[in-house]
C-alpha cells in the first residue's frame, strides 16, 4: 500500500471504531504554537498550572516526547450535548456541571479506542505507535489545526465548520512517515460572541485567555479559595463552564454526540444544590463515579457548590450550611462563612458571628467573619 493508500485506510478503522474525524500532521509544532505558548507561561496566565510550565520543552516539540515520531494521526470525538448549556445558568437552585463533565470520563472513552486503533495500525502496517488523550505534554489544539480538524477559536479552543466547539481530541504518534493534510484556516472572521459572553473578562484579546481569570480553571484547576472578586461572576457553575463555547455561531452545525458513554446522566443534568452541599467524601465518589467531576475531590467541589448558594438568593438553605462552619476542610468553612453572609440578614448573620467566630483558627477563615 502507498502512503495515500495507508491514511485511508487508518481513517476508514478510526471511523469504524467510533472516532468522529480523524486527519494527519507532521511531528512538530509550528514556530507561531511555540511562541504562544512561551508568551502564555511568561506572563503567568497559567496559574497554579505548574505542569505547563514544567514540561514546556518537551510540549513544543513532539519529538522530545518520542524521537522515533515521524507522523501524528489526530482524532476527534465529538461530544456536541442535546441541550443548549447557557439555558441551565438561569436555574439558581440548580448546580452547573460543563456538559463534558455530564457522562463518563472522556479519558477513560478516548483512550480505550485509542488503544484499539492503534494496535490495529501497529499489526496492519508493522510499525510502532504511541497513544496519547490530554494526560501527556501534548499541544493537541495546534496539533489539531495543523491536521485540518479545525482551527483555534478567539476562544483558544478548536472549532470545527462540522462540529463546532464540541470536540475531544486524541493523538497517536507513529514511526510511519505519512503525507501531512492540510491544515485548517481561521473562520472566526469578525465575531467576537465568546469573548464577550465570559463574565470574568479573562480574554485579554483574541486568542488569549487569561486562566487565572477562568471559571473553568477557577472551579476545577485553583486549588485553594477563590477569590472574592469572581465569585458572584461564578454563578451557579459547580465544575467548569461552557459559555464561550456554547455561544459560538458554529454549533448550530453541530450534532449530538453518538458516543452514549458522553451522553448526560440524568442526575447530573440539573442536580440541586440542597442535595449536593450535604455530600461527604463517600456520597461524593460514589455519585459522581466515572465522572471526571471526581478528580477535583470533595473538598474544591463543596467550595464550588457554596458559592452557587452564596449566589442563589433561596434563605431556605442556610440550615443546609451550618453544619459546614464545623467542616475540618478551612476551604469549606471560608467558602459556607460567605454564602451565609450572601443569604442571611444582618441580623441572622451577627448571631452566627457572635457563636463561631471566636473559635476559628484559620487566619483566612476568620478573615472571611
Amino acid at each position: 500500500m502507498n502512503h495515500t493508500e495507508i491514511k485511508t485506510a487508518i481513517s476508514k478503522i478510526a471511523l469504524d471504531i467510533g472516532f468522529d474525524v480523524v486527519a494527519f500532521t507532521k511531528a512538530e509544532i509550528s514556530e507561531f504554537a511555540k511562541a504562544g505558548l512561551q508568551e502564555y507561561l511568561a506572563l503567568g496566565h497559567h496559574g497554579e498550572m505548574e505542569w505547563l510550565k514544567e514540561n514546556a520543552e518537551r510540549r513544543a516539540a513532539p519529538k522530545e516526547i518520542w524521537q522515533e515520531a515521524k507522523s501524528i494521526i489526530v482524532l476527534g470525538h465529538n461530544y456536541a450535548p442535546p441541550y443548549d448549556p447557557l439555558k441551565k445558568l438561569v436555574r439558581k437552585d440548580i448546580g452547573n456541571i460543563s456538559c463534558y463533565a455530564n457522562g463518563d470520563d472522556y479519558h477513560d472513552v478516548i483512550k480505550k479506542k485509542l488503544k484499539e486503533l492503534a494496535g490495529i495500525i501497529a499489526t496492519k502496517f508493522t510499525c510502532e505507535v504511541k497513544v496519547f488523550v490530554d494526560t501527556a505534554p501534548v499541544m493537541e489544539k495546534p496539533l489539531a489545526q495543523q491536521a485540518g480538524i479545525g482551527w483555534q477559536g478567539k476562544h483558544s479552543c478548536i472549532v470545527s465548520r462540522k462540529f463546532g466547539s464540541w470536540l475531544f481530541l486524541g493523538e497517536i504518534f507513529t514511526n510511519l512517515e505519512l503525507q501531512p493534510d492540510k491544515p485548517e484556516t481561521n473562520h472566526c472572521g469578525s465575531c467576537t460572541k465568546c469573548l464577550d459572553i465570559c463574565s470574568t473578562d479573562a480574554f485579554i484579546a483574541p486568542h488569549k485567555l487569561d486562566a487565572r481569570k477562568c471559571i473553568t480553571y477557577l472551579t476545577i484547576e485553583h486549588k485553594t479559595h477563590i477569590d472574592k472578586k469572581f465569585r458572584k461572576a461564578i454563578g451557579n457553575r459547580i465544575y467548569g463552564c461552557d459559555d464561550c463555547l456554547a455561544v459560538c455561531p458554529w454549533n448550530s452545525f453541530a450534532k449530538q454526540s453518538r458516543e452514549i458513554a458522553y451522553h448526560p446522566r440524568e442526575e447530573l443534568i440539573a442536580p440541586l444544590l440542597a442535595d449536593l452541599v450535604t455530600l461527604d467524601d463517600t456520597a461524593f465518589r460514589a455519585f459522581f463515579r466515572k465522572s471526571p467531576v471526581k478528580r477535583i475531590k470533595r473538598e474544591r467541589f463543596i467550595r464550588n457548590v457554596l458559592i452557587a448558594i452564596g449566589n442563589s438568593e433561596d434563605k431556605s438553605l442556610i440550615n443546609k450550611l451550618m453544619p459546614l462552619l464545623a467542616d475540618e476542610s478551612d476551604i469549606v468553612r471560608a467558602s459556607a462563612i460567605w454564602a451565609l453572609k450572601e443569604l442571611a440578614s444582618e441580623e441572622e448573620f451577627y448571631h452566627l458571628k457572635t457563636k463561631y467566630a471566636d473559635n476559628e483558627h484559620d487566619e483566612i477563615v476568620a478573615s472571611e467573619w
